[in-house]
């Protein structure tokens, strides 16, 4: 990789400090975001969406197991390779213990269109622990706009409708499974949904990148600034579900 600017250490804690006041201040801005995400009003469901999971067949209320509040992690089946999305997987690798999220009254789940049994064997294949459930037969997937299907429903992601998705060469005739991550909340028998949110916003989900952000090389892919410092990868081509990396890529460091 490009060479570095090599500074002294007083010169080094000057842009140090520069920098923290940036840091700083988008600390800031994103507890207002917060805030106001969560001042957003509220749609309430009124529709019997039905999943497969574990016991059988289930309703919304019930992936909610008896709390409060439900975030739902729209994860993508692959059918043609009868796995999930290596994205989707790095993702929920990096969930964590959902422990810490119940004692906060939230339940996190996994929900994928595809077989209850294909997805669950992947699953156990991947080592999460995290509820998975099919929404396959269901429209809850078109609904929340995370299955493109123009013979369906009209195409709708992250907001934007297939007049402007049009616009990038990338999205012309897509069809298939997106990912996305919607929030809910339970009152007695009645769910609202109250929050839905796509593409890049997953950044922040995933601790990994969250921690090469704070290298020198950042994450090595090649949209990233300072140029000159990735390793040549492209995207997300780098990528691969946990147990597909080579063996050299766990070596340890000489």
């Amino acid at each position: 990789m490009d060479s570095p600017e090599v500074v002294t250490q007083s010169e080094w804690l000057e842009a140090r400090k520069a920098l923290l006041a940036k840091e700083k201040e988008v600390t800031r801005l994103r507890d207002e975001l917060s805030a106001e995400r969560r001042r957003l009003p509220m749609v309430e469901i009124e529709k019997d969406y039905r999943f497969t999971g574990a016991d059988g067949e289930v309703g919304l209320r019930d992936l909610f197991e008896g709390r409060s509040q439900l975030l739902i992690y729209h994860f993508m089946w692959l059918a043609d390779q009868g796995a999930g999305c290596p994205s989707c997987s790095f993702l929920v690798d990096n969930i964590g213990d959902v422990r810490h999220m119940h004692a906060r009254d939230t339940t996190l789940v996994l929900v994928a269109r595809g077989p209850f049994e294909d997805i669950d064997a992947y699953r156990g294949r991947m080592g999460w622990d995290i509820p998975i459930y099919s929404s396959l037969g269901s429209d809850f997937n078109y609904d929340f706009h995370v299955t493109i299907d123009r013979d369906v429903t009209p195409v709708e992601y992250n907001y934007r409708a297939e007049a402007d998705l049009a616009k990038d060469p990338a999205w012309r005739d897509w069809k298939g499974e997106m990912p996305g991550t919607s929030a809910f909340l339970r009152e007695g028998d009645r769910v609202f949904h109250t929050y839905s949110s796509y593409a890049r916003a997953g950044d922040i989900l995933i601790g990994t990148y969250n921690w090469l952000d704070l290298t020198a090389r950042g994450r090595q892919e090649g949209w990233e600034q300072p140029p000159g410092r990735n390793d040549g990868s492209r995207g997300m081509q780098w990528l691969r579900r946990h147990d597909e990396y080579p063996e050299s890529n766990a070596r340890a460091a000489g």
